[in-house]
């Protein structure tokens, strides 16, 4: 048996993830990372090797139960609490993002309600935007960037970047106010204008402006009706 520290580092599941990302790693290297450690005769990348094989499906990891999983050789009852509630954290995100994917775009309180979460307490700006299809569903959002307490800088290129990427026909723009004031600043007017004036030369219209307060209130620039206070 070869022993974890045996393996070259560039070979080892945590430091290529370290490295590499978590997008270069097999399902092999994941599952090892969550198991930590392997058996007497197995390392945890051989371990995972041989779950994967008795499931046959990636698949069907999302699907197995405690009980199943403790019937594989080398599962005992803490590595699968680990697979078990990955798996668990996997689906509700999942459903987290099913929650607002393929939806229509056009409503700022469906968007409110799913970003209200992602927002709150956040001691920065954060700056997304939302791509939708030409039926106005959401195709994907993106964080496009960070900034202080009161400002965030975000460049015409990174939002039609995107747009372009995804053959995206319309943008939603939002971003949070750390203060709670959700008015509009200066800043992000003059953001919105300059957005609204590229869109519309691209033919990729921004069709609203959300800001989000830390207290549970939102304010739409471009539909002044919907504000939620």
């Amino acid at each position: 048996m070869v022993k974890i520290k045996e393996i070259p580092i560039s070979d080892r599941p945590i430091e290529r993830l370290l490295q590499k990302g978590s997008d270069a790693l097999s399902n092999e290297e994941l599952l090892a990372i969550l198991l930590r450690t392997g058996t007497k005769g197995n390392s945890s990348k051989e371990l995972a090797t041989h779950i994967l094989k008795q499931i046959q499906n990636i698949h069907e990891l999302g699907d197995i139960t405690l009980e199943n999983l403790l019937k594989i050789d080398g599962i005992g009852p803490s590595k699968a609490a680990i697979i078990i509630s990955a798996v668990e954290l996997g689906k509700r995100i999942h459903r987290s993002v099913d929650q607002i994917s393929h939806q229509k775009g056009n409503n700022p309180e469906l968007i409110f309600e799913y970003y209200k979460e992602i927002l709150k307490n956040k001691s920065q700006e954060y700056f997304y935007a939302i791509y939708l299809d030409q039926a106005k569903r959401i195709i994907k959002d993106k964080l496009l960037f960070i900034g202080t307490i009161n400002y965030s800088v975000v460049h015409p290129r990174d939002v039609f970047k995107e747009a372009y990427l995804l053959s995206a026909s319309s943008i939603i723009l939002i971003h949070n106010h750390p203060t709670g004031n959700v008015l509009p600043s200066s800043n992000d007017l003059e953001t919105t204008s300059n957005l609204i004036k590229i869109g519309a030369l691209m033919g990729v219209p921004i069709i609203d402006h959300i800001i989000i307060g830390n207290n549970c209130i939102y304010h739409s620039l471009l539909f002044p009706n919907y504000k939620k206070t």
